[in-house]
């Protein structure tokens, strides 16, 4: 399961924050600044991904069940218990790509591959390019609201549902000619509809657009 999807800069700075494992606040910025620490310390030439034992996540509702079910056949609660979080707090792992002055992380468990988490950021960094047109830092400030939406196209509750990147950007180009017709439809003041004096008139017309529109409502 992946636990975590994080975008931050060389300073630390989260840019995208997204906790798939219900976790409180305070505690997601801890654990950001932690995980930060941990990459930023790593030497150049090193593998992209690490073990993070420190950082611990909860268990999903199953987990605990399964745990308390080992317990009972063996005839004691305490050491089913026991096993279950040792192994769920060890096997956490910490994956990421350096792009320029962003940092993109991914926190998984053991049952997720290192390498296939790698092809998987790669997708999203090539979905994000071909919603943005070469995407940047700026980008994902002044558009976070579209940066998570290429995120959800990927990712959902944790699990993996898109890979094709063509896929993924033919959902996004579709969103985005959406929510441009609902904005029209919406606000009738567009600078589409706002055209200059004299252009649209001819034949007695008195005018267009936004001055035409204003006069039928008697404005």
């Amino acid at each position: 399961m992946i636990h975590a999807v994080l975008i931050f800069n060389t300073h630390g700075k989260p840019r995208l924050s997204k906790f798939y494992t219900p976790i409180p606040p305070l505690t997601q910025q801890a654990l950001i600044s932690q995980i930060f620490s941990f990459i930023s310390d790593r030497p150049a030439g090193v593998c992209n991904f690490l073990d993070a034992p420190e950082l611990v996540f909860p268990a999903p509702p199953n987990a605990g069940a399964a745990s308390n079910g080992n317990g009972n056949g063996n005839g004691g609660n305490g050491k089913g218990k026991s096993t279950a979080t040792s192994t769920r707090d060890d096997d956490t792992r910490v994956i990421y790509r350096h792009y320029a002055t962003l940092y993109f992380v991914f926190v998984v468990d053991g049952a997720e591959s290192e390498l296939g988490i790698l092809d998987l950021i790669q997708v999203f960094v090539e979905s994000l390019d071909r919603a943005f047109e070469n995407v940047c830092e700026l980008d994902l400030i002044f558009h976070f609201d579209e940066v998570q939406y290429v995120l959800n196209e990927i990712i959902q509750g944790g699990l993996v549902l898109e890979t094709n990147i063509n896929e993924i950007n033919l959902c996004v180009q579709a969103s985005k000619r959406n929510r441009k017709a609902s904005a029209a439809s919406a606000n009738p003041l567009l600078p589409s509809m706002l055209v200059a004096p004299g252009a649209g008139r001819g034949r007695g017309d008195g005018g267009g657009g936004a001055r035409g529109w204003l006069a039928s409502i008697g404005v």
